[in-house]
């Protein structure tokens, strides 16, 4: 599955990924082969002069660490917060980057790098995209952990890891969606917002205008509310520390959140079917005893169930990777083309983007938070 594309130059293709957030922006250059060859990290610059000045440096500065040229890059592809038109490679309302009106993110970008094509995409979707072309490269096994812990019959196990979606758990909840080889975009931009769907009516009213969103339950503002910082670390920090020292209250807080998170598990998994749900954001950072007592509530919601028990559910979750930096890696994937595909070949060259609908991630999931492929409705293959 190694995309063979050339560069202008004629030699093997790199593409470069941005994760564009309202402090830092990551970067990360991979080879034509999807090998992660250099990383950079430098301050977000805001305003819209800010934003396509601070990419461009980071461009240059992630080509210069691998000790290449720009000439050697084929693509850039970018993820950002606020409203992104992926076809017309735009942004806007991306109020922690100081951009409210539209701007062409992709054209002046471009024009700043001499002319190299970029793809704009919204910061979720890009970090699904990486999640999937880091699991696959890794060949993270299948946890042996249950029912669904086996491959599916005749499904090659790198397959199971470009169908997932990565459920970013930060100042808001949302997924992105890559399902079958597909980034998901939806009619309306809107799937994968999984934080907005209401649970309890009675519950606490969500900034969305509703009662009892998910989102009011699983957010690091939802923790931070129920647990409040003492000691200056991170609220689910803190939490965490003091459930496991054995503190009473901060145990029941901690049950209530995991019991909440593998309930969105749960949504995701009975509603789209996807092998794997990769916990990311934030409050992910938590890394390993999240992830523990996540599966645990999906253990304990099984055993009344044999329907869930079934699907094998704790199998599907697992953690972003933690030493990659998975969105701008995901923006670089969604940053290739496939040049040997011209006019009159079965696998035609698309356009940089595909038609989709603007997409909202600012108020999705509040993180820093795709591949050379055929054009359908509302989705991007790729082949990675």
């Amino acid at each position: 599955m190694t995309n063979t594309s050339t560069n202008r130059s004629g030699s093997a293709a790199h593409t470069v990924g941005l994760d564009i957030g309202g402090t830092k922006i990551l970067g990360a250059l991979l080879d034509a082969d999807g090998a992660l060859v250099a990383t950079t990290r430098l301050t977000t610059e805001l305003g819209p002069d800010g934003v396509v000045r601070s990419a461009a440096r980071a461009v240059r500065d992630v080509v210069d660490a691998a000790g290449l040229r720009l000439a050697a890059v084929d693509g850039v592809g970018l993820g950002i917060p606020g409203i992104v038109d992926a076809r017309a490679g735009t942004v806007k309302h991306a109020v922690n980057l100081g951009v409210s009106d539209e701007l062409p993110l992709a054209e002046r970008l471009s024009g700043a790098l001499g002319g190299i094509p970029v793809v704009v995409e919204n910061d979720l979707n890009v970090a699904a995209v990486g999640a999937a072309h880091v699991l696959e490269r890794e060949g993270a096994p299948v946890p042996d952990d249950g029912p669904g812990a086996a491959p599916a019959p005749g499904v090659p196990a790198p397959a199971h890891h470009e169908d997932l979606a990565f459920l970013a758990l930060g100042t808001g909840v949302a997924s992105g969606l890559v399902m079958d080889g597909r980034l998901r975009r939806g009619v309306t931009g809107a799937a994968g917002e999984i934080g907005h769907v209401p649970v309890d009516p009675a519950g606490p009213e969500c900034s969305c205008g509703q009662r009892g969103c998910i989102e009011t339950f699983v957010s690091g503002t939802a923790l931070a509310t129920a647990w409040p910082s003492r000691h200056g670390k991170p609220s689910p920090a803190e939490l965490f520390e003091a459930a496991e020292a054995g503190d009473a209250a901060a145990i029941v807080v901690r049950k209530r959140f995991a019991d909440a998170v593998a309930s969105a598990v749960r949504l995701l998994v009975l509603t789209v079917d996807v092998r794997y749900v990769v916990l990311g954001g934030g409050v992910a950072q938590l890394g390993r005893p999240l992830l523990d007592v996540v599966r645990d509530s999906l253990r304990e919601q099984a055993e009344v169930s044999p329907f869930l028990a079934s699907l094998g559910l704790p199998a599907r979750v697992t953690l972003a990777p933690s030493d990659v930096p998975v969105a701008a890696v995901g923006a670089a994937v969604l940053g290739r083309r496939d040049e040997q595909a011209g006019e009159g070949s079965p696998e035609r060259q698309v356009p940089r983007g595909v038609p989709a609908a603007p997409t909202t991630s600012e108020e999705r999931a509040g993180t820093d938070t795709a591949l050379a492929g055929a054009e359908t409705e509302g989705t991007l293959t790729w082949r990675s």
